[in-house]
């Protein structure tokens, strides 16, 4: 794949908003990348496979899956157009997948090698910083994750994750990148279970809700959890 044709879409990205497009292209001028593009379904990492690169989503989403041995598939995560993914696991000295990752639609992503992440890094303190950001914020993400496994209430587990996505989106309102489905994969629960628990936080006043978003409204985000 041509990286030219990504240059300005790469450009947008935050990671790269310190680098001018002549840059950019300067900087993709080797072998140490690859732009491939999967389509809906296919399999990108396999659980326990090593892994080499830092992947960008430049269009698209991925699904972070998990299948256990009944072979029931558990969404963990859906990431999309600009996510990073495999960054927390490069530099680790058990850099193995723990989940697989699976194109949820068609998906254009950037593979770069350690070589280059290093290279970017060592010449540029805005990437660094920029990494670091990103690895900081996934850890978060893993530590509410771990919440949602040891949390008892189909509520707590909601709290949790618009807890997460008000931080992120810092607004009342929360924009649903996935679908219902999804969201309850996410959640460990079935779709039916979070629909009924959504409708009780509604009577309750917690919030308000449609196919799109949620509106937090007597929900105190400063609790660990509302039961």
């Amino acid at each position: 794949m041509d990286i030219y044709k990504y240059a300005h879409t790469i450009a947008n990205f935050n990671l790269f908003s310190g680098f001018t497009k002549e840059e950019l292209n300067k900087i993709f001028n080797s072998s140490k990348f690859e732009i491939k593009k999967y389509g809906k379904g296919q399999i990108i990492h396999l659980q326990n496979d090593i892994c080499h690169t830092m992947d960008i989503i430049l269009n698209g989403k991925v699904s972070f899956q998990k299948i256990d041995e009944s072979g029931k598939v558990l969404t963990v995560n859906v990431f999309s157009t600009g996510d990073i993914l495999g960054v927390n696991l490069m530099f680790s000295s058990r850099n193995c997948y723990p989940m697989t990752f699976v194109s949820k639609t068609s998906v254009m992503l950037l593979h770069m090698h350690k070589e280059l992440v290093i290279e970017l890094c060592q010449n540029s303190e805005s990437f660094m910083i920029g990494l670091m950001t990103v690895v900081s914020d996934k850890t978060i993400m893993l530590i509410d994750e771990i919440k949602f496994i040891s949390l008892k209430s189909i509520r707590q587990c909601i709290i949790v994750f618009l807890r997460y996505e008000y931080n992120i989106q810092k607004n009342t309102v929360i924009k649903l990148n996935i679908s219902k489905k999804d969201f309850a994969e996410r959640l460990g629960i079935q779709r039916t279970s979070l629909n009924r628990e959504l409708n009780k936080m509604r009577k309750d006043g917690l919030l308000e809700y449609d196919a799109r978003t949620i509106t937090l409204k007597n929900i105190d985000l400063s609790k660990e959890w509302e039961i």
